[in-house]
This record gives C-alpha cells, structure tokens and sequence, in this order.
C-alpha cells in the first residue's frame, strides 16, 4: 500500500512560536515517519499584508532551519519555499476562477483581517483560492488542521469536487488529519486568544529563539485566573489550564499529574518550574538551530525539497491544463 501524501505550511511572518511548535511542527515530525510529506514555508501568502524585503528573507530561511531543528528530516519529508514552486501561482489562479465571491467573503479570517480598514488588498481576498491549490497541487491525501483552518479545508474540498465534476475526475479531495498528540496554546495574556507570532505584544508568546532569560520572564509575566489552584479547568481558569497545557506538552506529564504535583503550592512555583521545563525542551532545537545556519545547510535543503516538490506539482498542473482545454506547450 502507498504512503498517504500529507501537506502543511507555516508563514515566515513574525517569530515562530511554542505554540507553533506544539500545535503543529511536533506532529509534522510524527507524520514523516509513516507519509509522503511536504512542509511548505509559504511566503506568496506572506505577502497579502506588507512584508519588509530583508525581513522576508531572514524569516524565510529561519522557518527552514526550525523546522530542521526541531526534528524534520530532509531525507525524508520535502522542505521548499512556496515561491520556489511556479505552479502554485499557476494553479492559485486557475483555482480562482473557479471560486465564488460569496465563498471568499465568508472566510473568517479575510473578516478579522480587513475589519476596520479603509483599503484591503485583493491577494488577501483571494488567498484561500491560493491555499487550496496548495493543497491540490500535491494530490494530498491528508492536511494537519486546527480549529481555525477547518473552514479553508472545507473550501477546498468544495473546489476540488467543482473541478471534478466540470472537467473530470483529476484532482483528489483531501481529508483533515487531527492529531492526537498536541494542543491549541493560547495567548499568555489572554486565554481566549489563539497565542500568534504576529501579535504586537511581545509578551503574549513565547518565540522558540528566546533566550532562557526571556523565556523565564515572560511565564512569570502570564496573566493567571484568580485564586491560588494550580486546577485545569478550562472554563473556569482558562489562563492556569493554558499553562498546564504548556507543561503538558514540553514535558509529557499528564494534566492531572501536574495537578497533583502542585496542590495548595500556588502559581508562583509553577510559573517557575514550567520556566525551567520549556527553556529545557527549546535549548536543543536553539542549539541545532545555530548549528544549521551556521554551516549553510539550509540552502541545499531548501533547493533538493524544491526539486521534489517540482516534480509532484507539475504533473499535476499538466493534468489540470489539460482537463480544462489548454494547449501544450509546442515542442522545439
């Protein structure tokens, strides 16, 4: 039996976070193991908000060697910058036309990011058509969401079955994996709040290059319920039950564990002890990660994961061309 094709990406906007790490980068780790992977950093979507150009490229080759870091095997799984595929471009537009205006103006996320601003640019608008040919350009079986991507899945199904029954079965509808092993972290200053790198407040996430200083700080800094009860609760004390979680998945420790281990002790020594439990869990991939910057590495990676990539997506460009009535490309 063939290895179900898996695809996700992560934007090189902001610094990468532990919530990051957690909720998705640990499980791409489990899934190159027994699929086909690719791991996208996708930069054509970074650009539907301004990106400073020095920025983009530091942060682009930085997502690569985290990703590296924190335990992806090039050997194993495809590592490529979007930009480095030219079908996605191609495909994102034979996708957008196919797409509905009603359908993108209900994504949730074009909502929170043009809500109350004079001008939104079109790429914003149209990058969900952009996303799900990502996704289709691999034939990918299988797609890592969260709960905030689910409705961007569920579009491209939609599209894939649009193209199918217009132009004949040639693209595959792919299915949501949820995994078993990690958690949704949400912001250190506001638990109903999703924890993002591109928050303002530096002080809401933990990026996974912080300094152990930096680390240890902003935890003692985490906004807490009241009372004293290290209790996980999470409708009740949804701050603590964000911390747990946090301790949870940087040490393996069950949430009722570390419930026990901390009764009637208070948040001071748990903020303490969970300093020390992620600044132990991000020092290797800190350390491997200068290592693999260093050595430059990073390019060659970058460039073999191209390649395959290249390879998957053209063909399926080719096939998609050609269902809809392009001609090919006349020989020399």
């Amino acid at each position: 039996m063939s290895k179900q094709r898996v695809l996700s990406g992560i934007q090189p906007s902001g610094k990468l976070t532990i919530g990051n790490y957690i909720g998705a980068m640990i499980n791409f780790e489990a899934l190159q193991h027994e699929h086909d992977c690719f791991y996208m950093i996708v930069d054509l979507h970074a650009v539907t908000v301004p990106q400073e150009p020095a920025a983009l490229r530091e942060q682009s080759e930085s997502v690569a060697a985290l990703f590296v870091a924190a335990g992806l095997d090039p050997a194993k799984a495809a590592i490529f910058l979007q930009s480095h595929v030219p079908a996605h471009a191609e495909l994102g537009w034979l996708i957008t036309t196919l797409s509905y205006m009603g359908e993108l103006e209900r994504m949730t996320q074009f909502k929170d990011k043009s809500a109350g601003k004079d001008a939104v640019g079109a790429g914003l608008f149209v990058y969900p058509a952009l996303m799900a040919a990502d996704i289709l350009l691999y034939k990918t079986n299988l797609v890592p969401v969260g709960d905030d991507q689910k409705q961007h899945l569920e579009l491209t199904r939609d599209l894939a079955g649009r193209f199918n029954h217009r132009f004949g079965e040639t693209l595959v509808i792919p299915e949501p994996f949820i995994p078993k092993v990690g958690a949704r972290i949400m912001s250190l200053d506001d638990a109903s709040k999703k924890m993002s790198k591109s928050s303002p407040n530096a002080g809401s996430y933990i990026a996974m290059l912080d300094s152990p200083d930096e680390i240890r700080k902003k935890i003692s800094r985490a906004k807490t319920d009241l009372g004293r009860e290290i209790v996980y609760d999470p409708k009740e004390k949804p701050e603590i039950s964000n911390l747990m979680n946090i301790f949870a998945q940087v040490t393996g420790k069950s949430l009722q564990d570390i419930q026990k281990a901390y009764e009637g002790q208070g948040y001071g020594t748990f903020k303490k002890d969970l300093g020390e439990a992620v600044v132990a869990a991000l020092e290797p991939i800190q350390q491997k990660y200068k290592d693999i910057r260093a050595s430059g590495e990073v390019h060659a990676i970058l460039r073999d994961g191209a390649e395959r990539a290249n390879t998957a997506a053209e063909q399926t460009l080719r096939e998609v061309k050609q269902a809809m009535g392009f001609l090919p490309p006349v020989e020399r």
